[in-house]
C-alpha cells in the first residue's frame, strides 16, 4: 500500500474514532449551558420572571417583549452560540424582555389562562414599559405563547405597536392530529375535565408524549443525525442542548389546560367568540397593532391552517403573512435574524 493510501486510511480511522467518541460522550455528560446572553431579572411573581437583555448597541426605541409556550422551557430562545433568537435580537440593536413563566408546581394547579394573561403577561408588559421608558412595545409570541399574546392584545390597555405571532395556533376548526379525540369530545362522548381535575397538574412527560405523538412518533432519526456528525464539536454541542430542551417539557396546570381544550380547541372561541378575560371580551377584531404572522410549511404540530385565519379577523391595517421552510422550531434556530423579520422590524421599530 502506498504512503498516500496509508495516510488516507489513517486519517479515516482517526475521524471514525473521533466520531464514535463524540457520540458516546453525549450520553455521559451534561449538555452545554444555555441562556448565555447577558440578562438581569427586573420583576418576579410566583415562579415567573421578566428577564431584560440589553441591546449591545441600542438602535431602536421600541423594545421586544417575548412570550413562549406553557409546555416547554423558554431557553430554546437562547439555546447557544449560533442558535439564539435573543442574542440575534440584541446584536441587531433591540432591547429584549422575556416573560418566563417558570416551572409550575402542584400548588399552581388552579392557574388559569386568564391568570397567565392578566397576572403575568399584562404585568410583564407593564414592567417592560416602565423599565425601558418606552411608549410602545413589540409583542412576539411563539407557539401557545403566540395564542396567549393574541388573546392579551385583544384586551390590552397597554400600547402594543407591533404583534408578531410565530407558529401560533388560533383557529382549531380543523385539528387533524387529534381529530377523532376532539370529535368525540365535541359530541359529549369524551370528557377531559374529570381526569384533569383528578390529576391537578399534568406531568411534563405526559405533555411530551402528546407532542411526540404528533411530531415524531418514531423518535430515532435525530440519533442518526448525531452519529453522522459527532466528530464536529459545535454540532454535538448544539444537538446536546436541543435534545435536552426537547426532553424537558414542563407540567401544565389542569385549570389552564381545561380552558385550552374546552374554549380554544373544542369551542374554537378565539374565532367564534366567547372568551372573556377578567370580564373583557377577547375579540380579535380589537387588535389594531401592526401584525406579522409566521408559519412553517412542514410544521406538524401547528400546521398553517391553524394560524393563517387570524389574518381575516384582526383590524390591523398593516398585516403580513409569511410561510417559511422548516418545522415547528425551525424559525428559532437561525444564525442571525432572518432577513424577512429584520426588514419588517426595522421599518416598524422607530430607529434611534
Amino acid at each position: 500500500m502506498s504512503k498516500k493510501k496509508k495516510k488516507k486510511q489513517k486519517d479515516y480511522l482517526e475521524l471514525e474514532k473521533k466520531r464514535w467518541k463524540g457520540f458516546e460522550n453525549v450520553f455521559h455528560s451534561l449538555p452545554p449551558e444555555s441562556n448565555l446572553t447577558p440578562r438581569q431579572a427586573i420583576w418576579k411573581k410566583n415562579k415567573a420572571i421578566v428577564w431584560f437583555y440589553p441591546a449591545k448597541q441600542k438602535k431602536y426605541k421600541i423594545p421586544l417583549v417575548l412570550i413562549y409556550s406553557l409546555v416547554n422551557q423558554p431557553f430554546i430562545l437562547d439555546l447557544g452560540p449560533g442558535s439564539s433568537t435573543i442574542q440575534n435580537f440584541v446584536e441587531e440593536g433591540f432591547d429584549v424582555y422575556l416573560i418566563d413563566f417558570g416551572v409550575p408546581g402542584y400548588e399552581d394547579k388552579d392557574l388559569t389562562i386568564n391568570d397567565y394573561i392578566t397576572k403575568y403577561i399584562q404585568k410583564g408588559v407593564q414592567k417592560a414599559l416602565h423599565h425601558s421608558k418606552a411608549k410602545e412595545v413589540t409583542l412576539i409570541g411563539y407557539c401557545l405563547g403566540g395564542t396567549l399574546a393574541a388573546m392579551y392584545a385583544a384586551i390590552a390597555e397597554e400600547p402594543i405597536k407591533n404583534l408578531i405571532l410565530t407558529v401560533a395556533p388560533i383557529d382549531f376548526s380543523s385539528f387533524p392530529a387529534f381529530e377523532k379525540w376532539f370529535d368525540a369530545a365535541k359530541n359529549g362522548q369524551l370528557n377531559f375535565d374529570d381526569p384533569l381535575d383528578t390529576i391537578g397538574l399534568v406531568p411534563g412527560p405526559v405533555i411530551q408524549a402528546g407532542v411526540r405523538a404528533i411530531t415524531s412518533p418514531i423518535y430515532f432519526s435525530h440519533y442518526l443525525s448525531l452519529l453522522n456528525r459527532s466528530y464536529d464539536k459545535d454540532y454535538v454541542d448544539h444537538w446536546h442542548r436541543f435534545n435536552h430542551w426537547t426532553n424537558n417539557h414542563i407540567p401544565f396546570p389542569s385549570a389552564a389546560l381545561k380552558q385550552v381544550i374546552n374554549d380554544m380547541v373544542i369551542g374554537n372561541k378565539l374565532i367564534r367568540g366567547g372568551i372573556y378575560i377578567n370580564g373583557k371580551f377577547a375579540d380579535l377584531h380589537k387588535i389594531y397593532a401592526n401584525l406579522l404572522v409566521i408559519s412553517s410549511k412542514n410544521d406538524r404540530l401547528v400546521p398553517e391552517n391553524l394560524t393563517y385565519p387570524v389574518m381575516d379577523f384582526v383590524s390591523s391595517e398593516d398585516k403580513t403573512y409569511i410561510s417559511v421552510e422548516g418545522g415547528h422550531v425551525g424559525t428559532l434556530l437561525n444564525d442571525g435574524v432572518p432577513k424577512y423579520l429584520k426588514n419588517w422590524l426595522h421599518e416598524r421599530s422607530v430607529p434611534i
